[in-house]
């Protein structure tokens, strides 16, 4: 049974993982293509972090996967924070089909 939901945890990070990869080479500009690098890659890897304990038990190998999905989480929201403000900083411009520029009141 822990076989079954630990292959189900993996199945969902690969997937999840995937379409962060499509969204990359589909998205049009940077700041979309960080969006989906971070949301979905982050939880993909969370959730095959989260397979782990089921697989091999609570041992060493379960708990550093416990420990490492919260470090996870928020270094890899906290650093594409930081990747997408430098490159607004940078001058790096909005897709064609962007909308509203959020950055554009805070960042002077």
């Amino acid at each position: 049974m822990s076989n079954m939901i630990s292959l189900i945890f993996i199945t969902i990070g690969i997937l999840f993982n995937m379409l962060g990869c499509i969204g990359i080479i589909r998205l049009p500009d940077t700041y979309n293509r960080l969006q989906a690098a971070t949301k979905c890659v982050t939880l993909g890897c969370c959730s095959i972090l989260l397979s782990v304990p089921f697989h091999f038990g609570f041992g060493d190998a379960g708990i550093k996967a416990l420990v490492a999905i919260p470090i996870l989480f928020f270094a890899s929201t906290v650093g594409a924070h930081a990747l997408i403000r430098g490159t607004y900083h940078f001058g790096i411009k909005l897709g064609e089909k962007s909308i509203k520029d959020d950055y554009k009141e805070v960042v002077k």
